[in-house]
């Protein structure tokens, strides 16, 4: 009798094994399939904001739509039309000037405006309205702390690509509506996504009333670089009256952590050499409303 139940209690047990090794491998297979995506939640960062609900750069990330496409040179529009295209300020004064563009960004633009805070740094700040809709709270923020705030599309198409006047004025058009009832003026400046424009957009531009701002120094920080080869880009290559291209937003999975960190190398540098970061209308001299 005893001997039986041995064998009857190691047959529950062998059947137990093969079903438990049976459930495993369904598992194993359900996951190679891709049947089972939920199978690795836990390692999900659940503060990630989804794609869809991030207004993302139209006209692609800056990397690598600044690469491939070849509009008409910034200097070129600057001579053609020098009243209304400006890249730098003037040359015989130590004053410069920060300019960040594709905010708000609420992952970035408010550890962009502490640093700014902590060197007592004045920058201007080319917004989307896509974003400034999204996010009004950080453009109040950016204004009531002594900014200058800008147009820069609202949804950041490659204006070049598009090459569509109405796609233009509906663009900047909206921002500035947008940008208007946040912080209670229309911007006179503009700056193109990409710095991407030809004649005839330019020509609007000036029939609308706004100066397009270019750059003189780009920190090339939309390639990702680590912080130490952003700062070199830019401190290797100002001037007087630069002005200084960065980015405080970002595509929906771009990261402009050393951008921030580049700021600590760039800014303290800058003042020992005797630099005055100023905004662009001051360095400029020109009005930031109309």
């Amino acid at each position: 009798m005893k001997k039986k139940m041995l064998q009857l209690l190691f047959v529950v047990v062998l059947l137990s094994s093969f079903q438990t090794f049976d459930n495993m491998t369904v598992y194993a297979n359900e996951s190679e399939s891709g049947d089972m995506s939920q199978q690795f939640w836990w390692k999900k960062d659940k503060t990630d904001k989804p794609k869809e609900d991030f207004p993302d750069l139209r006209g692609g990330p800056e990397n690598p739509e600044r690469v491939r496409q070849q509009p008409v040179d910034m200097t070129i529009l600057q001579q053609r039309y020098p009243d209304t295209f400006i890249m730098q300020g003037p040359t015989d004064q130590n004053r410069i000037a920060l300019t960040f563009d594709d905010g708000p960004d609420p992952r970035f633009t408010e550890e962009v405006l502490n640093v700014l805070n902590q060197y007592n740094v004045p920058s201007t700040f080319f917004l989307m309205g896509s974003r400034a809709i999204a996010y009004p709270e950080i453009v109040e923020r950016i204004n009531n702390e002594g900014h200058v705030i800008a147009n820069h599309t609202y949804f950041h198409p490659n204006l070049v690509k598009e090459a569509d006047i109405p796609t233009l004025e509906r663009e900047v058009t909206r921002t500035e509506d947008v940008l208007n009832n946040i912080i209670g003026y229309r911007t006179s400046l503009f700056r193109p996504p990409y710095g991407f424009l030809y004649n005839e957009l330019v020509e609007k531009l000036a029939e609308m009333q706004y100066l397009i701002i270019g750059w003189t120094v780009d920190s090339l920080d939309w390639e990702e670089a680590p912080p130490e080869v952003i700062a070199s880009n830019v401190l290797d290559n100002v001037h007087p009256g630069a002005i200084i291209l960065m980015h405080d937003g970002a595509d929906w999975d771009g990261d402009r952590t050393n951008t921030i960190e580049s700021l600590h190398q760039i800014i303290p540098t800058l003042q020992e050499q005797g630099y005055e970061f100023v905004t662009v209308p001051e360095l400029l001299n020109v009005p930031f409303a109309r």
